[in-house]
């Protein structure tokens, strides 16, 4: 038996990326997953990929009237809800002379606001069942990144964020905390290859070569750290910010 047999889980930004490598682990391990993603056709996909009983839906993490129906439904098609992770995300880099108010706007709406939004419409079923997973995707990058005013505020932000909801939702059975991955072989960090000119294999191994463990990293080791944070193996840690970065930070 996995350890999410009978939890019903919710992934936001899951159709591609770091959610559906979260997505396909829980779903390994037990759970019934909802696939919350802003592509509508993407999230049917990724669910119907995942096997019979999961769930594919299409949420605006940032609109609040979104983020309620999604929920709601999460729990009367899949009977319930009891891990939550906050992964949804977008970026706009740019230096600050150059960046716009909707690029920041966006960033932040997305990965705060979002998460924010999320993690309330879940809290209202968590705290009368005093039980609860919630993870939140961090970064590296909150603790500053040339070109990423943006997304670095917005990433620390969830830093705190996670961090209170640990005071706040402890007392009632929800542990919530975070995960700061490093450079992590996707598509979002294979457009920032495309950006720079560079060809993907090429940054990735410009990437490993500055990290202690000399790879880089993938969507299954973010989705190994989440799977952990959300057991009950993990019942006495929260408001926690976990690097999953190959020892990056160590040497920047």
């Amino acid at each position: 038996m996995g350890r999410f047999e009978g939890r019903v889980a919710v992934i936001t930004g899951a159709a591609r990326g770091i959610g559906n490598g979260c997505a396909r682990r829980f779903v390994e391990e037990g759970a019934r997953v909802a696939v919350l993603d802003l592509d509508e056709a993407a999230a049917s996909q990724a669910a119907q990929e995942l096997g019979e009983g999961h769930l594919g839906i299409c949420c605006d993490v940032s609109d609040s009237a979104a983020v309620d129906a999604a929920v709601e439904r999460v729990v009367a098609e899949l009977g319930g809800l009891h891990i939550l992770v906050n992964n949804a995300g977008v970026t706009r880099d740019n230096l600050l002379f150059k960046m716009s108010e909707d690029d920041w706007d966006l960033v932040m709406g997305v990965h705060l606001k979002g998460a924010f939004l999320m993690t309330r419409a879940a809290q209202r079923h968590f705290v009368p069942q005093r039980y609860g997973k919630i993870v939140n995707l961090s970064s590296v990058s909150a603790l500053g990144n040339r070109g990423q005013a943006n997304y670095a505020a917005a990433k620390m932000g969830v830093q705190g964020f996670t961090r209170t909801l640990g005071i706040e939702l402890g007392p009632y059975g929800v542990n919530a905390n975070a995960i700061a991955p490093g450079f992590i072989a996707t598509e979002m960090t294979d457009a920032t290859a495309a950006r720079l000119g560079v060809p993907v294999e090429e940054l990735r191994a410009r990437t490993a070569e500055r990290n202690p463990v000399r790879r880089v990293g993938f969507p299954e080791d973010i989705a190994a750290a989440a799977a952990f944070l959300c057991s009950d193996e993990a019942s006495y840690i929260t408001g926690q910010t976990l690097y999953v970065d190959g020892g990056a930070k160590l040497v920047s």
